[in-house]
């Protein structure tokens, strides 16, 4: 029975670092809380001032409508912003504020200390 038990917590390790929720490579803020939200939408902005939304790249002009598009009606949904942490903050407080405007839920990506 130790064995199985072994064996299974082996492949849920194997499997939980191979699952990469965030494929552009940010450096993220370190942050020790942790917050758990519904991700329905990624909105990544790179060192190069480059805007993803959900590994898509959108001109900064057309980020609202893609996600006002991607986020749907549901009033459980959330945007997951995902900043490297070498650009100027006003970059992201302009995503903030798109979701402020549309009255979305956002949550700041951080990588854990």
């Amino acid at each position: 029975m130790t064995d199985i038990v072994f064996l299974l917590l082996i492949f849920f390790m194997l499997t939980s670092t191979l699952v990469s929720p965030n494929a552009l490579k940010l450096l993220l803020p370190n942050s020790s809380s942790k917050t758990l939200a519904p991700q329905t939408v990624s909105v990544s902005v790179t060192k190069e001032l480059e805007y993803y939304v959900d590994k898509q790249k959108v001109p900064f002009a057309q980020l609202e409508l893609m996600i006002l598009d991607k986020m749907g009606n549901n009033p459980e949904n959330s945007i997951i912003l995902h900043v490297d942490k070498s650009i100027p903050v006003e970059e992201a407080v302009k995503v903030m504020d798109i979701a402020s405007r549309n009255k979305f839920k956002m949550v700041l990506a951080t990588k854990p200390k």
